[in-house]
């Protein structure tokens, strides 16, 4: 496993909460830490959670504290969440913690950073996501900015602060020292819609939300649509110029033709010359009617399958029912089947990856309160009496 040797104390709150899973799923040792009688049984908790060991344990108790101190000093990389300006983000300083262990990757991961006039700032995921600049993109031109409805800002800040802590650890091989790692969940989003900052830094224009459409393909400010509904959902897909482009709008006319379906407009295109840049809206939209007409005629399957064979561009819009079932996923064993609570079991997605043919291990199922406390503070060093006088005086739960 890539990072099995490494011990991992992720403290975070839901914001960083899969930047544990991604480095677990790695082969890290992660230990979520969890004080005594947190709900653990959130389905959100239990997917980003797996293949960590949970060690239950009061971090506002000056006993909690001084033992996690102990780990910390033993410790590669420390996850947290902690607010910037509060007793947490004190007690999780980053030059007492690089003073107690030289090595440590120290990430912390916070709205807007740990410095800046907004660091103190408190933000859900709509306000993360209007910040970023994602929500003018998202929605109908004349309505209201949009989020995606499950949040993403804390998967977007949570994936950035694993790559951040990959880069400090290679950073330490060169160096033989840690470092920490600030992230923001603004910034992550920002570098999530990296070409719209782009556009108005190279050509001064602002994108704005268009729906199903997207913007800036015509010279004449001509909109292509992007989504199209099918028999049996929506399909991906745009009438695109270039060499790949002209490729699939001709294996997609020639498709309808096939299909004794109306051309309208598209029988007469020269494909070969075609360029989409040229077009305007009334162009298009006499393009687009005939299109739209052929694919409210098919299922999203038969859209995959026809692009497939004809070699085109384009995908079927998945929904959660129809990634559950996914051929592709199934052959190359993405899911892990996990223990369920009272028995059973539960579908967690697997490893990122696949290394020299074999997917990244996801076979820790999602501890339960209290599971692993004794087993984690023997490893760092704690002998009996201390671990059974921590139990006794409530800092840590036991099974």
């Amino acid at each position: 496993m890539l990072l099995e040797p490494y011990r991992v104390l992720d403290c975070t709150g839901q914001l960083g909460w899969l930047a544990g899973r991604i480095l677990a799923d790695l082969g890290a040792d992660v230990i979520k830490i969890e004080p005594p009688g947190a709900p653990l049984d959130a389905p959100d908790w239990r997917a980003n959670n797996a293949n960590k060991r949970l060690l239950s344990l009061d971090l506002e108790c000056e006993q909690g504290r001084a033992a996690f101190l102990k780990m910390a000093a033993a410790a590669d990389f420390l996850l947290e969440t902690a607010p910037p300006g509060s007793a947490q983000a004190r007690f999780f300083d980053p030059d007492t913690l690089a003073a107690a262990n030289a090595k440590l990757i120290h990430v912390s991961i916070t709205p807007f950073g740990r410095t800046g006039p907004r660091a103190r700032w408190q933000a859900s995921d709509i306000e993360l996501m209007a910040a970023g600049g994602a929500m003018s993109l998202a929605g109908e031109p004349d309505g209201m900015p949009l989020r995606v409805t499950a949040p993403q800002s804390n998967p977007w800040a949570a994936s950035q602060a694993a790559v951040g802590a990959m880069v400090a650890l290679t950073g330490r091989a060169a160096s033989g020292r840690g470092q920490h790692v600030d992230v923001s969940a603004q910034a992550a989003i920002v570098a999530s819609i990296a070409h719209a900052p782009a556009s108005w830094d190279l050509i001064g224009v602002n994108p704005m939300r268009a729906g199903a459409f997207m913007t800036g393909r015509s010279v004449h400010g001509a909109v292509y649509r992007v989504f199209w509904p099918c028999r049996d959902g929506y399909l991906n897909f745009i009438i695109y110029g270039g060499v790949a482009g002209r490729r699939t709008n001709q294996a997609l006319a020639a498709w309808m033709a096939d299909s004794g379906a109306d051309l309208g407009v598209l029988a007469d295109i020269d494909w070969a010359n075609f360029d989409s840049t040229q077009a305007t809206q009334d162009e298009v939209d006499a393009m687009e009617a005939p299109i739209g007409e052929f694919f409210r005629s098919i299922t999203k399957a038969e859209f995959l399958q026809g692009a497939f064979d004809r070699e085109m561009l384009g995908y079927p819009v998945n929904n959660v029912a129809d990634i559950a079932h996914d051929p592709q996923l199934e052959a190359r064993g993405f899911w892990a089947d996990l223990p369920a609570p009272g028995g059973g079991s539960e579908r967690h997605c697997g490893g990122l990856a696949m290394v020299d043919g074999e997917r990244l291990a996801v076979d820790r199922p999602v501890p339960g309160p209290g599971q692993h406390s004794r087993e984690v503070l023997g490893e760092f060093g704690f002998g009996a009496h201390e671990i059974d006088a921590l139990i006794g005086d409530n800092v840590v739960a036991d099974q």
